[in-house]
């Protein structure tokens, strides 16, 4: 009895939380005054924690044949990830992959009734666990693919390219504290956790250089980073308007805002407490 009141209130609390987040998007949507050759006037946030609703938005209304299908790995209960907007709102598909499985089933039982078309998958995902993800898939080309797993997110992309996706976009989280031109990444650590001292917080995942590397090496195109420097976003070309893409002109990088505001301090201070650390370097036009 007392588990069935705690599920529906967690429940109750969790659409609260969703009709936020909608009418807050809205809002945020109609308010903008979209520039289509900058990215920084796209964006808007309803689910997602910086403005990847709204440059999503622009981007899925300039792709050739949408098939209105996503993946995202780390979706967590899905109040605030990339890819609940499109889920609830545009009623897009998806696989909604997340290694908690506390935050996947609570996920799955508060947005199951709102959208039959998702399904949800527990899983740590790994270089060696993508087959489970592969087989759960509708489709390789997802109109995007979201991945953030704060830790070997270049490795698994990496991987995910390598197993045969082929996302129309492409959304990774980078980390600024690397700066904007160094082209490194943590070495592999299949379990890798963050840290709890200031420098091991500021130890994880790759830099935008890295990662404009790793995609270019795959024929992808660099579009933007958000204003709050947090992800960054990539394009398979074949699928938009050549035009649009050519007028576009992006925020290259971003300081995190998290981590100004928290460290007090810009990506050269931040990089001096993990200089030591050992990284990998990612090099441009390096086989894929």
């Amino acid at each position: 009895m007392f588990t069935r009141i705690k599920e529906l209130l967690i429940r109750s609390r969790s659409l609260q939380k969703i009709n936020f987040a909608v009418s807050r998007g809205a809002a945020a949507s109609s308010l903008r005054s979209i520039d289509v050759t900058r990215p920084a006037t796209w964006e808007f946030s309803g689910f997602s924690q910086n403005g990847e609703d709204g440059i999503l938005d622009v981007l899925l209304r300039q792709v050739r044949e949408p098939n209105r299908y996503f993946i995202e790995i780390g979706t967590a209960d899905g109040l605030e990830n990339n890819t609940s907007w499109l889920s609830l709102v545009h009623r897009y598909s998806g696989l909604c992959i997340e290694g908690d499985p506390k935050k996947s089933d609570a996920h799955r039982s508060v947005f199951t009734p709102m959208n039959y078309g998702l399904t949800f998958l527990n899983l740590f995902v790994r270089s060696d666990s993508l087959e489970a993800m592969k087989s759960q898939a509708r489709t390789l080309t997802p109109d995007v693919f979201s991945l953030d797993i704060d830790g070997n997110d270049y490795y698994i992309a990496k991987a995910i390219l390598e197993a045969g996706f082929r996302p129309k976009i492409f959304v990774v989280e980078y980390n600024s504290a690397f700066g904007p031109e160094k082209s490194v990444t943590i070495p592999r650590t299949e379990d890798f956790r963050i840290g709890s001292s200031d420098a091991d917080r500021l130890y994880y995942g790759c830099s935008v250089a890295g990662w404009k590397c790793l995609f270019e090496n795959h024929g992808y195109r660099f579009v933007t980073v958000d204003q709050n420097g947090v992800n960054a976003v990539f394009v398979e070309p074949a699928a938009f308007p050549a035009p649009f893409l050519d007028q576009v002109s992006g925020t290259d990088f971003a300081e995190n805002f998290s981590q100004l505001t928290n460290y007090r301090a810009e990506w050269p201070q931040q990089y001096a407490l993990i200089r030591g650390q050992t990284l990998h370097e990612i090099k441009a036009g390096q086989k894929p």
